[in-house]
């Protein structure tokens, strides 16, 4: 059974179609944080391949599809930015000086809980770019000496909290402008916090959606800063 099915090309994808979708159903009837729909479909996937015994080649093989679309899905967050491009104008000082601070804060962030726990080189270069978009990550990670594969897991958990708890810890920050909130998720959790930006309001997410790339291309140059003084 489970050859016929590591030899099925759309199985892999199915079962992770199938997941977010019960995710989605479980957050829409229980309301919880908890009942996030990327992680209920990590969850379900990880059960499945258990079950099924599919090792992981197999399935990240036969899902390539949903990661060729990372890219043009990312892309897409530019249209809610371009609705907004007059706000963004306006505001473009306090915004730049808002996902800088928000990056520094990422990298300085890394650097004390690396030097405290007294982690090696490597693993603080895999967890230096936790708080951008996929994408970047994986290349930084790579250049500076890191674990990508941990690095893709590091991105992934901070984008789930990010998404469950991004804006109930801004309400308790005090944070309410929804420029600086979508800022604050977006510099902090990319892609995945900016899913909760959009839903929180349409300002929230496309200032989100800003934080994405520009936090990513910051991020390429000050995580080679934070890399050498480790």
């Amino acid at each position: 059974m489970s050859k016929l099915l590591q030899d099925s090309t759309f199985f892999c994808l199915a079962i992770s179609l199938i997941g977010y979708e019960i995710g989605i159903i479980l957050r829409q009837k229980t309301k919880l944080a908890l009942c996030n729909p990327l992680l209920i479909s990590i969850v379900f996937v990880i059960i499945i391949l258990k079950v099924t015994n599919i090792k992981y080649e197999v399935y990240e093989d036969g899902s390539q599809l949903l990661s060729y679309l990372l890219t043009p899905s990312t892309v897409c967050l530019a249209i809610p930015l371009y609705q907004q491009m007059g706000l963004l104008k306006k505001n473009m000082k306090a915004i730049l000086a808002g996902i800088l601070s928000g990056v520094f804060t990422s990298l300085a962030g890394v650097w004390v809980f690396s030097t405290l726990f007294h982690l090696d080189k490597q693993i603080y270069a895999t967890l230096l770019p936790k708080s951008i978009t996929t994408a970047i990550g994986m290349g930084i990670s790579e250049e500076l000496g890191g674990i990508v594969t941990i690095t893709v897991a590091a991105i992934i958990i901070t984008g789930i909290i990010g998404n469950m708890f991004g804006d109930v810890i801004c309400r308790l920050c005090g944070i309410r402008h929804p420029i600086a909130t979508g800022l604050a998720i977006g510099t902090a959790t990319h892609a995945m916090g900016t899913a909760k930006a959009m839903e929180i309001g349409e300002i929230e997410g496309a200032m989100s959606s800003l934080s994405i790339a520009v936090a990513g291309l910051i991020t390429v140059v000050g995580s080679t800063i934070f890399y050498q003084l480790y």
